[in-house]
């Protein structure tokens, strides 16, 4: 067949694909694979055995042309309107054991009674807390055994034990949670010395009360407050499991409440970073003048005038590292405040936006000015606590070895021995086709891809120019089964269904997958990729594929994941054969989504929130918290 045209590959390599491969065969997914998120049948790098063609999926040429109709459509997942964990009462109704309970309630309570807490226990069972449905079990099945002991109230008062968890719960904001949620009511000095009844009924009410919040906490810090998966259809997470039942014996047997409390919350690097960083602008003032406005209107370009080059100039000196300062310290002193944006200043721009990641042409547009003025304090501190909220939805450890991919960053990070070894500029998907955000294991590097061409593809841009041209596809030198078999693409009816069709683009140097993908094999068909768009690099705002992950220096990748040399992988290349290569032990990769994420030297960086998935995540904790604030 004929090779794909370089124009035709331009235009495909924006669709990333979505499609997914075997160790060693490319793969198309078909229609109703696509609706459940699945993978498609395997395809193998031969054409398949010739099988039986379904009649209504090829042209008759003795057939009318077909009349018009409606084209479909594949549509892209949705984000939801957040439902959060509903509240229910727990029930207090075996709390107390009832042949006791009626016991004393015939008679005064004996001191022994007193002392043993027998007849303050009883008001349990009339304690009214809120909770949702696994707290309260894990509460119910707690207190419902009688030989259990109270985990907070000693005494006939308030015990320090409580006095000390409440004092983390307090503290709830420094790890990224609201203190709000797990506020409770100390029972008040009038109660504790009023009538033993009330003083009991009080106390009991704290008792469950705390136990619930402390609950709350536990399973917060650990897996977060949220389902991410509530919040689109474009986060896929398997939410932790936390054993609550257990929960309270742990408590219970604790000597130190509060370093078992602050235990529960992640203790990786990262979330150390975010947390440090969180701590140190809530104590900044929001005042204390450094913030830097500039009004550029359009961009500036290397000879240009502006009024704004001084503070493009005090910004640079304000937010540049010291080894910057230190590079143009001549040109800071010298600098006579004029608008001329002549060469001197040029390269001090140019060496600026290399340090923040940014192209380094000397061109200074929107994102260059973002970096020069940053965000003030309140933007940053909401990106940190999402960030730590995120954070929870991933493994407590993202081990030694570990691809992490920033979405909004747009760049890959290869970590090795719990140390950045490599990094390179990404494309990720479009606002209109977004990268997902989940966790996988790599597997597979495969060599000259087949790239298996998604249903999604297929219908929403292929399909309107197959059925006005059915050679289009042929024409272009893809390749095209209908239930197996290898036929025309002229031959095909494109007005019928299309869930026994799949489509491939041979390899090739036009391949839109370029010179090889790496996988890791998930139900949304994202991978990383070699691209012959390779000037989509050189931009600062790199949303621009249709879902999987572009590389910049995808050899090098490769050569990372399968612990081998840049050399070899070349060597494989250069063959010009498919051929997958499983990668010598399985790693984790996280195809991430971070406003706010630490670099390899612990420095938190502020990115822009491209899909605006930090908007929906805000929004999901703001109905978790008007959720969490039912009342009886």
């Amino acid at each position: 067949m004929k090779p794909a045209s370089k124009a035709t590959a331009s235009v495909l390599a924006l669709s990333c694909c979505l499609s997914s491969i075997g160790a060693t065969s490319a793969s198309a997914m078909t229609l109703m694979d696509f609706i459940r998120g699945g993978q498609g049948r395997q395809q193998s790098t031969q054409v398949s055995a010739p099988v039986p063609v379904n009649p209504v999926q090829t042209l008759d040429a003795a057939q009318p042309p077909r009349v018009k109709q409606p084209l479909p459509t594949v549509d892209a997942p949705k984000y939801y309107t957040y439902k959060a964990d509903q509240m229910r009462l727990v029930s207090t109704a075996h709390f107390a054991d009832p042949v006791v309970t009626g016991a004393v309630a015939d008679a005064s309570p004996s001191p022994v009674a007193i002392d043993s807490g027998i007849s303050q226990r009883r008001y349990l069972a009339d304690a009214r807390v809120m909770a949702t449905n696994d707290i309260a079990r894990a509460i119910e099945t707690y207190y419902a055994d009688q030989s259990k002991p109270l985990l907070w109230v000693a005494d006939h008062a308030v015990s320090d034990k409580a006095k000390a968890a409440m004092a983390v719960l307090a503290d709830a904001g420094s790890v990224g949670l609201d203190p709000a949620d797990y506020a409770v009511t100390l029972p008040s000095a009038d109660a504790e010395n009023a009538d033993p009844v009330l003083r009991d009924r009080a106390l009991m009410q704290f008792e469950l009360a705390l136990s619930s919040k402390i609950l709350m906490f536990v399973q917060d810090t650990v897996r977060g407050r949220l389902d991410p998966n509530r919040i689109s259809g474009y986060h896929d997470f398997k939410r932790k499991d936390v054993n609550l039942s257990a929960m309270l014996d742990v408590l219970s047997a604790s000597p130190d409440v509060t370093a078992y409390l602050n235990s529960r919350n992640p203790s990786n690097q990262q979330f150390l970073a975010l947390k440090a960083e969180l701590a140190k602008l809530r104590a900044e003032s929001g005042s204390d003048g450094s913030h830097i406005s500039i009004s550029l209107t359009g961009i500036l370009k290397p000879g240009g005038s502006s009024p704004e080059m001084a503070n493009i100039v005090k910004a640079i000196q304000h937010r540049g590292s010291d080894a910057l300062k230190a590079a143009h310290a001549d040109l800071f002193d010298a600098y006579p405040g004029t608008p001329d944006y002549t060469p001197e200043l040029v390269s001090l721009v140019e060496d600026f936006q290399r340090e923040k990641g940014l192209t380094a042409d000397g061109v200074i547009g929107p994102s260059s000015v973002r970096a020069m003025v940053g965000e003030n304090n309140d933007v940053k501190i909401q990106k940190l606590v999402i960030a730590m909220e995120q954070l929870r939805w991933l493994p407590p450890e993202l081990g030694p070895r570990y691809v992490f991919i920033n979405q909004p960053a747009f760049m890959v990070y290869y970590y090795n021995n719990n140390q950045e070894q490599l990094s390179m500029r990404v494309v990720v998907g479009s606002k209109q086709h977004q990268t997902f955000f989940f966790e996988n294991q790599v597997q597979t590097v495969e060599f000259n891809p087949f790239w298996g061409v998604p249903q999604s593809i297929i219908i929403n841009e292929m399909l309107p120019k197959l059925r006005s041209d059915p050679n289009y596809l042929d024409r272009m030198g893809y390749q095209v089964e209908v239930g197996g078999q290898a036929v025309a693409s002229s031959s095909v009816d494109w007005y019928g269904s299309t869930k026994n069709i799949s489509v491939r683009q041979p390899p090739s140097s036009d391949n839109a997958l370029g010179e090889l993908k790496i996988l890791f094999p998930n139900s949304h068909a994202i991978y990383m990729h070699d691209t012959p768009q390779k000037s989509f690099f050189k931009k600062d705002m790199r949303a621009l594929s249709h879902g999987c992950v572009r590389l910049a220096d995808p050899r090098a990748m490769a050569a990372a994941v399968l612990n081998t040399t840049v050399d070899d992988v070349a060597k494989q290349i250069a063959t010009g054969q498919n051929k997958a290569v499983a990668v010598p032990q399985k790693f984790p990769i996280y195809i991430a989504y971070f406003t706010a994420w630490p670099n390899k030297d612990g420095v938190i960086q502020y990115f822009n929130d491209v899909y605006d998935r930090d908007a929906a995540t805000q929004k999901a904790l703001d109905a978790t918290s008007k959720a969490r604030t039912a009342q009886i």
